[in-house]
């Protein structure tokens, strides 16, 4: 199920669901998980959300990445992800978005239930 959620401190709606998806998969603040995120990027020389960087700071807390079938039928949406995944925190990579998942609900600012995801990332 969706659950609408922004962790930005000012309930902006810009390019930052990774940030977004982050700080509420890992139970911390939007502007320390930016920070966080810069650091990384600032050190290999790329933006804080680009797909060479975010993926770090999940692994540095002890999340593996899998590969999911992007072809349909066999394609995951969100929405069939989270029904297939009750329990557990994921963070969910359609390519262009990234979402939060926890215990079969996904958090958003918007319902990306019917994004194809192509991989995602558990601990």
């Amino acid at each position: 199920m969706w659950i609408e959620a922004n962790p930005n401190p000012v309930n902006k709606l810009v390019d930052d669901c990774v940030i977004r998806a982050l700080s509420i998969i890992l139970d911390r603040d939007w502007l320390s998980v930016y920070d966080e995120l810069t650091d990384i990027g600032r050190a290999i020389y790329e933006p804080e959300i680009s797909n060479n960087v975010w993926p770090k700071l999940l692994k540095r807390n002890g999340f593996k990445r899998y590969i999911l079938p992007d072809t349909c039928p066999d394609c995951y949406t969100v929405r069939r992800f989270c029904q297939e995944h009750q329990n557990g925190q994921y963070i969910l990579a359609t390519g262009a978005h990234v979402v939060a998942v926890i215990d079969g609900d996904y958090y958003d600012t918007w319902d990306s239930g019917d994004e194809v995801a192509i991989y995602y990332f558990t601990r």
